[in-house]
């Protein structure tokens, strides 16, 4: 049974270069999702937005293989970020924000899967964002991303490099702030974190 890696299968989509923004054009996928608001580092919602959709997708992952001989890598944990006033949407503060939890799944999984696998998680685990998972179809389009290294508080010339590019190159945004954590931000040293970020486009 051959394993797929899907970060390889949309190479464009998940692969960017350090301090070199690239233009991609992101088809519609299919996400598991939970909605939530504060700021990451310090709400618990956030934590379990995390914890629930970790759980959900590997479960999936193992009743894919096991009963439909499907085989494939987990997708990395992503986020979008927003503010009501996006005037007032600041890396350096994080306490208003919107965020949107997200992990890609392949085509093959329904979410007839994911109600069947909910149901089983919950037998196992108390996770209290379990019920707020939700399955969409996302669909962002033409955008522009960058890769950033390191430290998540570190992203601001990131960013404004990316918005910079975006103007030079005489499109708007049409879309919210995207970010896909390459390294497991439970895990990875700050120094080492591997983060694309994303902001859909379009011709002004």
């Amino acid at each position: 049974m051959t394993k797929i890696d899907f970060k390889k299968e949309y190479k464009d989509v998940y692969k960017a270069k350090h301090s070199e923004v690239s233009f991609v054009e992101v088809p519609k996928l299919n996400y598991l999702a939970i909605d939530g608001k504060g700021d990451p580092n310090t709400s618990q919602e956030y934590k379990d937005s995390i914890e629930a959709l970790m759980s959900v997708s590997y479960k999936t992952k193992f009743i894919m293989k096991k009963e439909h001989g499907k085989d494939y890598v987990v997708m990395p944990l992503e986020g979008l970020w927003w503010t009501k006033d996006m005037d007032n949407f600041s890396v350096d503060d994080k306490s208003n924000w919107n965020w949107k939890s997200l992990i890609m799944q392949p085509d093959f999984v329904k979410e007839e899967h994911i109600e069947q696998v909910k149901e089983e998680v919950a037998k196992k685990k108390n996770l209290p964002s379990l019920d707020k998972i939700e399955f969409i179809k996302f669909h962002e389009g033409l955008s522009a991303q960058i890769l950033h290294i390191g430290p998540f508080a570190d992203e601001g010339p990131t960013v404004e490099k990316l918005h910079n590019v975006i103007g030079e190159n005489s499109y708007d945004f049409n879309g919210i702030h995207h970010e896909i954590y390459l390294s497991d931000i439970r895990r990875a040293k700050p120094e080492k974190l591997r983060t694309v970020i994303r902001q859909p486009v379009k011709p002004k």
